[in-house]
């Protein structure tokens, strides 16, 4: 259908249907511009509020009365646009259509175990997402990918016919489709009343035949919408395309029934309407309603605002990007823009997994309606948020004390101005005085807790300095993890609550401007209107790239153009207005960091993706450059395409004449607290739409229009133009701060600053390193220190790594005290040296001030996968001594006068390599040095940043909240131990040798001190199980800070209350000599169960981590392997999840397989693994992989022996068990044998490995109340982290900050 001539007597109206309120604008050539804001849900006026609203826009525009409840005529509208929260909210709230899985055999539960890693670290009880089918129908079929030249029985590795895919793909068909069956298998679905069903098939992104057969039987058999994975998404990972299948099939439906109710209430059904009407998608682009699917529905209105600030605020005159801040009420959405939209692939929204092109929009847990509480010691805003019931105190509903709330206590939101719409009859004005009493009842408790003296309006500005120190670390984080100067960006105000914060922000961010659109509140509408219809289509690719290949890649962009094309013509796009963008996925060969790289306007595809690699990521590889993807993004470009490349502002700004406001231009005055002033001063308020373009207000002043207040701080500057408020920041100087005593509020600020220089040293380190273990995995820690070498901050990432590290920086310290000098960096991974095992190697570097004096440390822990070792693995379970687990330094100077010491180092690695013995030195020097250097590069970040905080604050004032925040951490803990009694608390566990973990813990109840004493432990053992002290301890920070279950720094101060007393000689206490490598993995588990079962905190987890190992020639796979977790008072154990000292993420089986010459045949849940109880213990697993040539492969596990425990009658978890499932060599047919706990073997192409993991405890006697108890330590208190709720996933955008986070979360 052609695109109509505009019509000059015909309206346009965009709609963001929000989950509080429903924005309407209309814009029309003959009467202007029109808003209209109404609730989203009010079902006793009106039915529907987006067709509730285009019914006032029409009485507005024709002048005429529409009853509410006739059809409309959509005669008079041009187009309607708008975006929903239709897909979100049934996402959210689980009330999607019922959908049956149909996967590949031995994968039924893939998708409920997905990644394995749980959703946060420090979590007792385990809460995973539920999954959205309802009913699981395995497939009988398995493709696999072609493999040439492996070694072994042919009859194993050229099994099956050889086909080529849609992407050139070679593939074996190692089991064909059975189609009766699957005939049998779907009519049943059918017949149970199943309408919706996602196909999942291994390889479908490769080779889509077995679905297309699967989906063609099914239209047969008549389902209604049928959602295959290889149509939404070709791109590899079974886990994350299923899971958008399955959201799909979930999603659709409801989306179409909605759009169908929409669609009634307009003349003939929208089906003949001359109008157009389109819906925003989650990309940023527009599509006719009719195609708008649940899948792409996710981030319907927070793209449209994306789209409104993008096409609004940032100037190609200029080129200054953007950084977009939209606060809202429980939520803020951060994004980037720099003259193209950034789109991420993959992302998790409440829970799963979708994997679709979606903006890339951050979701942090700070909005206006945030609730302020103070705890420890520490000011807190949000996560949690009162919502709009109760809402905040002052909304007359009994709410909290909210971010809100101290705005309108500070005089920055003006009362008179708000509607009558609040308290029980919604008619009374916001609350003052609720507010006024509830900030001095709080004031008071904060100034008896820390005997200060602190006035009511320094506490509330207080919390919204702290509101705005949480809401910088994202923007920082989105902009500095690609390469990019936070300073050099504008911010882009919008959301109801954003004026009142933006200034502040961005002066705390060191940004110069602050630019507000005229309909910054209502921008999600505003940029649909704005949008582009836009077609996404893409397909896997196997090809390097190279001359030979580019025209090949060429001419499959011109079908997928053709593709495009196509969809658009069928949505009215006229030709002369699509045009395309063309992007590879591309990659370096042995790298899975991918980069979609826009060609470029020379074509030269791999400059471009060097040149993005090396400002992301600070290096380029001499490797070969493979492409993963071909995507063409179609573009029809909008009535308005021409004005948008036009200057939004900048041409403006230069050329429009300065005017005063006039004396009289304010239409109030009000008292208005400014921390820079330092107290209560009148303010004048002025009305947007009263002032003349080129006015120029000097703060302190508050501009107001209809819907959002702008807070303009006194050394702010606005300046008013026709379409925006740009507010040049002025950076002025920073509040001086006493030391002799501590501000809660500047603590809770430098609790966030410490925090977030450990971070970007963390991400310095990601960017610049090469090793896949670093940069992808992201196994690492890194970690600020204080003179003393006492831990300061350490990023909550790796659990084993959590503390340990200050042990190894006091080592440097001591053994080099005097000696130091500007410059130096120290190396070293032994546990004599602090270190936990010998592939954790800790780069360290000393802080000097101008006097020579060393005021901090800095460092930085990496997981080296190759330093050596038995066979090359430095995790080998054969080890018994140090010298078989590859290269190590007690103390090296790594740089010294500037000059990186590869001689020495290089020594060292080459040295690990023992002659006539099992042991070889590392196979990967490159990247051991690379990494290396990028390790001092993150140190040279810390060591900035740390200089750049002392020239904000001053020496003085960095370390006197330096050992504040220690001392925070100390109160925590030691009001928990307060809280356990007096009476001692003993436990002992065991490891599978019979070693026994032996803990008895005394609390003096008085000052909450502790002394946790292992006497008793295991002597040393003549494996690799020994642990040093510095995992003990790794684990007792863990300990504590889970079962606290409150946030809290995690520093030195956190085991400042406790004696750790750990005899040498011991299996936590290893001589030098002693082999340690999976002491870190294992032994580490243990100690948490011991800690965990002298508080009666729950049953056993699984209390191991089920390390598999293989090497192909010089190819090696390694991964951990979940179980279930404990079940304690009020909750079941998690089931197929990693526990405690791990989180890593396992393998995906598409993703695997593409890596290393095996199959993955199985990955389940083990059901009835878990112990009985009251509350029982989640279920192990079975993962089965099969080898598909001949190598080596070895395993690593505990609890084969002793079983988990259960706790207050509640029954053990089952152990787990290894099996090698062998080829018979005289028969057909395989044996069956059970292998060690930890063990190496042989195997041949065909054998699989069958891994059991253990179940976790049950908690409490099975049926009925427990009678009686054991012993009187079973009347112990329960811990605080049994009453923790569970946190709420942030149900909106979770773009790349997530995704680098939730990473970052699943190491070991």
């Amino acid at each position: 259908m052609p695109i109509a001539l505009k019509d000059l007597d015909k309206v346009r109206i965009c709609i963001d249907r929000g989950g509080t309120f429903c924005d309407v604008i209309a814009m029309s050539e003959t009467r202007g511009n029109h808003l209209v804001k109404l609730l989203s849900v009010d079902p006793s006026n009106y039915p529907d509020a987006p067709r509730e609203g285009v019914r006032r826009v029409l009485e507005w525009f024709t002048g005429e009365k529409i009853p509410r409840d006739q059809p409309i005529d959509t005669s008079r509208i041009e187009y309607l646009r708008m975006g929903t929260t239709v897909a979100t909210n049934a996402l959210l709230e689980r009330k999607g259509e019922r959908c049956a899985l149909l996967i590949t055999k031995g994968f039924k539960d893939g998708l409920e175990i997905g990644t394995q890693s749980r959703p946060f670290l420090f979590q007792l009880a385990i809460k995973k997402p539920d999954v959205l089918y309802t009913k699981v129908v395995e497939v009988d079929e398995r493709m696999a990918l072609e493999w040439p030249g492996l070694e072994g029985d042919p009859a194993v590795t050229q099994a099956g016919e050889l086909v080529t895919g849609p992407s050139g793909a070679p593939m074996r068909v190692l089991k064909s489709i059975d189609v009766d069956t699957v005939r049998t298998d779907l009519q049943n679905l059918y017949d149970e009343g199943y309408r919706s069903i996602a196909i999942v098939l291994v390889h479908s992104y490769l080779y889509n035949s077995h679905e297309k057969q699967v989906e063609a039987l099914a239209r047969e058999i008549g389902f209604p919408h049928i959602s295959v994975s290889s149509d939404l998404q070709p791109m590899i990972n079974l886990v994350s395309r299923g899971s958008s299948a399955t959201a799909d099939s979930y999603l659709t439906p409801e989306v179409k029934r909605y759009l169908e109710g929409f669609a009634s209430g307009f003349k003939g059904g929208l089906n003949d309407s001359t109008s157009r009407v389109n819906f925003m998608q989650s990309d940023g682009s527009l599509c006719d309603f009719k195609k708008f699917s649940g899948l792409k529905a996710i981030l319907s209105g927070p793209a449209g605002g994306v789209v409104g600030y993008a096409r609004t605020c940032y100037d190609a005159l200029d080129g200054s990007p953007v950084v977009g801040f939209d606060m809202g009420g429980t939520s803020t959405d951060v994004s980037r823009y720099g003259g193209i939209y950034e789109h991420v692939f993959e992302t998790t929204t409440a829970g799963v997994t979708i994997q679709t092109p979606q903006l890339d929009i951050n979701t942090v847990a700070a909005g206006g309606g945030s609730v302020l509480t103070y705890l420890n010691g520490l000011f807190k805003v949000g996560p949690e948020s009162a919502g709009a019931h109760p809402g905040p105190a002052c909304y007359r509903k009994g709410g909290p004390l909210t971010v809100t709330d101290a705005n309108l206590f500070l005089g920055r939101l003006h009362i008179d101005s708000f509607p009558k719409i609040f308290g029980p009859t919604e008619d009374q004005p916001l609350d003052y005085d609720i507010v006024k009493q509830k900030f001095e009842e709080l004031t008071k408790s904060i100034n008896k807790e820390n005997n200060s003296a602190l006035t009511t309006a320094e506490v509330a500005c207080g919390f919204v300095n702290v509101a705005n120190s949480s809401m910088a670390r994202p923007i920082r984080a989105l902009t500095e993890q690609r390469g990019f100067a936070t300073n050099a960006h504008n911010l882009a105000c919008f959301g109801g609550a954003g004026g009142q914060h933006a200034c502040a922000l961005a002066a705390y961010l060191g940004m110069h401007n602050v630019l507000v659109h005229r309909y910054s509140s209502l921008l999600s509408a505003y940029g649909m209107a704005l949008a582009d219809i836009a077609v996404d289509v893409t397909e896997p690719c196997q090809h390097q790239y190279n001359d030979n290949t580019l025209p090949i890649l060429l001419d499959r962009t011109e079908v997928l153009k053709q593709k495009a094309h196509s969809d658009l013509v069928d949505q009215g796009v006229h030709e002369k207005d699509i045009v395309y963008e063309c992007y590879l996925n591309m990659k370096y060969r042995g790298s899975d960091t991918k980069l979609m790289i826009l060609r470029p306007k020379d074509g030269d595809f791999a400059a471009a993706f060097i040149a993005q690699h090396k400002r992301e990521f600070s290096f380029t590889l001499e490797a070969p450059i493979e492409v993963e993807d071909i995507r063409v993004r179609g573009i029809g470009l909008g009535e308005d395409a021409d004005k948008h490349a036009a200057s939004t502002y900048v041409e403006e700004l230069n050329q429009l004449a300065s005017i005063p406001v006039p004396q009289d231009a304010h239409f109030a005055t009000s008292e208005v607290y400014f921390e820079e002033i330092g107290k209560f001063s009148p303010v004048n308020l002025y009305k947007l739409e009263k002032l003349q373009p080129g006015t120029i207000i000097k703060g302190p002043a508050i501009i107001l229009d209809a819907t959002q207040t702008i807070l303009v701080h006194p050394q702010n500057t606005a300046r008013i133009l026709k379409e925006h408020v740009y507010i040049d920041v002025g950076l002025g100087p920073k509040k001086q701060l006493a030391t002799d005593v501590v501000d809660p509020i500047q603590l809770s600020i430098f609790s966030h600053r410490f925090m977030g220089i450990a971070e970007q040293m963390g991400r310095a380190l990601q960017k610049t390193a090469v090793s896949l273990q670093i940069k992808e995995r992201l196994d690492f820690s890194c970690a600020i220190f204080g003179p003393d070498a006492a831990l300061v901050a350490n990023a909550p990432n790796v659990p084993v790594h959590l503390g340990s590290m200050q042990y190894a920086v006091k080592y440097q310290a001591d053994l080099h005290k005097g000696k130091l000098r500007k410059g130096d960096v120290l190396v070293s991974n032994t546990p004599l040296s602090g270190g936990t095992h010998l592939p954790d190697i800790t780069v360290i570097q000393p802080v000097f001030d101008d006097s020579n004096e060393i005021v901090f440390w800095v460092a930085a822990r990496g997981h080296h996968g190759d330093i050596g070792g038995i066979d090359g693995n430095p995790m080998h379970p054969d080890s018994t001594e140090s010298w078989e687990e590859g290269a190590a330094v007690d103390s090296l100077f790594l740089v010294r006068d500037g000059v990186f010491n590869e001689k020495d180092i290089v020594d060292i690695f080459l040295k690990a390599g023992h002659a006539d013995t099992r042991v070889k030195a590392t196979r990967a020097l490159d990247k051991n040095l690379s990494d290396l250097k990028a390790q001092c590069a993150a140190c040279a970040v810390g060591s900035t940043q740390i200089h750049g905080l002392f020239g904000e604050y001053g020496k003085r004032v960095v370390q006197h909240y330096m050992a504040a925040i220690r001392s925070n951490a100390e109160l925590a803990v030691r009001n928990f131990l307060k809280s356990r009694g007096s009476e001692p608390m003993i436990a002992e566990d065991y490891m599978d040798d019979g070693t026994a973990i032996k803990l008895r813990i005394d609390v003096n109840p008085e000052d909450g001190s502790a002394v946790f004493d292992f006497t008793g432990t295991g002597c040393q053992v003549l494996s690799n199980l020994n642990a040093p002290r510095s995992v003990t301890n790794s684990a007792l920070i863990y300990s504590l800070r889970t079962l606290i279950g409150t946030d809290m720094p995690l520093n030195a101060g956190v085991l400042a209350p406790v004696t750790i007393v750990i005899p040498d000689n011991t299996i936590l206490s290893p001589g030098r000599d002693a082999a340690v490598s999976s002491g870190n993995t294992e032994t580490s588990q243990r100690v948490v169960d011991t800690v965990f079962k002298a508080f009666e905190a729950c049953g056993a987890s699984q209390g191991c981590m089920n390390v598999f190992h293989a090497d192909y020639k010089s190819d090696s796979y390694g991964e951990t392997i979940c179980g279930g977790s404990g079940g304690g008072n009020g909750w079941h154990g998690a089931s197929a999840v990693h526990v405690n000292m791990t989180n890593t993420r396992i393998g995906d089986v598409e993703v695997a397989e593409k890596r290393f010459p095996l199959l993955i045949r199985e990955f389940s849940i083990r059901e009835g693994s878990g112990g009985n109880g009251m509350y029982k213990g989640g279920n192990g697993v079975h993962r089965e992989y099969e080898l598909r040539a001949d190598m080596a492969s070895s395993v690593v596990g505990e609890r084969r022996v002793n079983q988990p425990y259960g706790m207050h009658g509640g029954e053990p978890g089952e152990r787990g068990a290894t099996y090698l499932l062998r080829r018979n060599r005289d028969g057909p047919g395989m044996s069956k044998v059970k292998l060690r706990p930890s063990t190496a073997v042989k195997v041949n192409a065909g054998d699989r490995v069958i891994m059991h993991t253990p179940g976790g405890g049950g908690y409490g006697y099975p049926e009925g109340p427990e009678e009686t108890r054991p012993s009187k330590r079973a009347k112990m208190p329960v811990v605080p982290a049994a009453h923790i709720k569970h946190p709420k996933l942030v149900g909106r955008a979770n773009g790349s900050l997530a995704s680098y986070a939730a990473t970052q979360e699943s190491c070991d």
